[in-house]
């Protein structure tokens, strides 16, 4: 058996499944989550450890003694400090967190603005990735910046209270921008800069490790805790997008998945470095080989929950109001910018609901633009992902998934079939994946990720969406209609 756990920002879940990927438990614990008007978005990491607690012991109950591997996926860009005696400074700050937009800005001036930072470092930091986190904390809280000596991610963080080790994989550390997605290898000089050449900062950066490699066995205390056996190894684990692409089967040139969940993301496997200047396309590496140009929006499913509370429905009413309404909301643009926005990268934008009438603003249409208009903002980072390519086929995850309303309109609005994973942890799935992959290399054993993946990732046959080429004009307009509006914005 194998156990894939996924902290996500709104809690953590477990997943067991054994050799052929079959799921044979699972588990879920919510977290809580700090926000505060600056755009500050913090989690306690202890509350993660105790969600994985709660969450693992409800996937496991089935065959605790016969766990082989676990594999980790957590949410990228957090930024985890430890002091000397691994204790944890402060609370994290996630990837959502935009109050270090004027740091990140002042990186990228200090390193000779966007273009410069590609062509040395093959990546753009944008307000969210964890490298101006730690300019913030120099700035705004010198007291907890002196104190670091370990600089840790989500999954690292999970990995190390699971190992006792401290390690790193090339997939989750190039998100940090302080590592080069082209050597991966990390990049002193930014470190250097942010603590004034000390070498503090590089000194606390975890060790790299391979993606298809083992961080150790599970702690002896913690196997006792988990009811876990005493050989259980933890695989190098990944950021929450690398391991969805594994759980999708997203580990080879040609497949795209879009994560519909609190951010959106659409990322497609690449054996070649994305080469987009501007930083719109995160240029990831992959957690299986190659690397994931990734594009995500940090307004998702967040928006439409909001809107659904807002108008006083449910989550049920969403595919009632999108079957109810035609495409275009009778006029209706909702610009979704309710936290700010990564792509583009707007850290400080807010929403707006425009082109608002006596026959249009209704309850259905209104909750319509509002899933149309976070649905135009990530179709506008596939095209981005896919250059100019044509997808014939797309993977939706995320709880965005679960309406086949919004699948169809997927559907509709790309030209492509919608197909949805059989496993809707995708995450859990391709952590688990992973630990099959790295304790299988740690044996003697090479397996594949792609020989894994098409043994253990299915599809749900019967949530298969077909495109309808009536509703193509209407969503095409729509969409001009909405990004006219961006522009209107971005410019202001």
């Amino acid at each position: 058996m194998y156990l894939g756990i996924d902290c996500g920002t709104q809690g953590t879940k477990a997943l067991l499944v054994d050799a052929n990927g079959f799921p044979c438990g699972h588990g879920y614990a919510r977290h809580q989550i700090i926000e505060r008007e600056s755009g500050a978005r913090e989690q306690n990491p202890e509350w993660w450890i105790s969600a994985l607690r709660l969450a693992v012991s409800e996937a496991i109950a089935p065959a605790a003694d016969r766990v082989i591997a676990i594999g980790v996926s957590g949410q990228q860009h957090g930024l985890v400090v430890l002091d000397e005696n691994h204790q944890v400074i402060r609370p994290a700050k996630l990837w959502n967190d935009t109050e270090t937009s004027a740091q990140n800005e002042e990186l990228i001036q200090q390193f000779g603005g966007r273009s410069e930072w590609f062509r040395r470092f093959g990546i753009v930091p944008l307000t969210g990735y964890t490298v101006s986190k730690l300019l913030w904390l120099k700035q705004k809280e010198p007291q907890h910046f002196t104190r670091i000596r370990h600089i840790l991610l989500p999954h690292e963080y999970l990995n190390f209270w699971l190992t006792g080790e401290v390690c790193a994989e090339p997939g989750d550390a190039s998100g940090t921008a302080f590592f080069n997605v082209n050597t991966r290898t990390w990049q002193r000089e930014i470190l250097d800069f942010i603590d004034g050449g000390t070498g503090q900062l590089f000194a606390a950066l975890p060790r790299l490790i391979g993606s298809d490699d083992v961080v150790g066995r599970i702690r002896p205390e913690v196997a006792a805790e988990l009811k876990l056996p005493s050989t259980t190894v933890v695989s190098s684990g990944g950021g929450d997008n690398m391991m969805g692409a594994i759980g999708t089967g997203n580990v080879r040139e040609g497949n795209v998945t879009l994560s519909l969940g609190t951010s959106s993301t659409v990322y497609s496997f690449s054996e070649r470095a994305p080469r987009d200047p501007t930083g719109n396309v995160a240029p990831f590496c992959s957690s299986s080989g190659g690397w994931l140009p990734l594009v995500c929006t940090m307004n998702a499913t967040n928006v439409v929950t909001a809107t659904v509370a807002l108008i006083g429905k449910t989550l049920a009413d969403i595919d009632t109001a999108l079957d109810l309404t035609e495409p275009g909301a009778g006029g209706l643009t909702f610009l979704p910018f309710l936290n700010g926005e990564r792509t583009p990268d707007m850290p400080n934008a807010r929403g707006s609901l425009v082109g608002i009438s006596t026959t249009n603003y209704t309850k259905p249409n209104f909750l319509r633009a509002a899933v149309e208009g976070v649905t135009f903002g990530l179709l506008n980072g596939l095209d981005l992902v896919l250059a100019g390519k044509r997808a014939e086929s797309i993977q939706v995850i995320g709880g965005g998934a679960r309406s086949s309303a919004w699948r169809q309109l997927l559907a509709d609005a790309t030209g492509a079939q919608i197909s949805v994973p059989a496993e809707e942890e995708s995450g859990c799935l391709g952590a688990a994946i992973q630990a099959m992959v790295a304790s299988s290399r740690m044996n003697g054993i090479a397996q594949t990720f792609q020989s894994v993946t098409d043994r253990c990732v299915r599809i749900d046959g019967h949530s298969t969406s077909e495109r309808r080429a009536t509703f193509r004009a209407q969503y095409d307009l729509s969409r001009h209609r909405y990004n006219e509006r961006l522009r209107e914005l971005y410019r202001s």
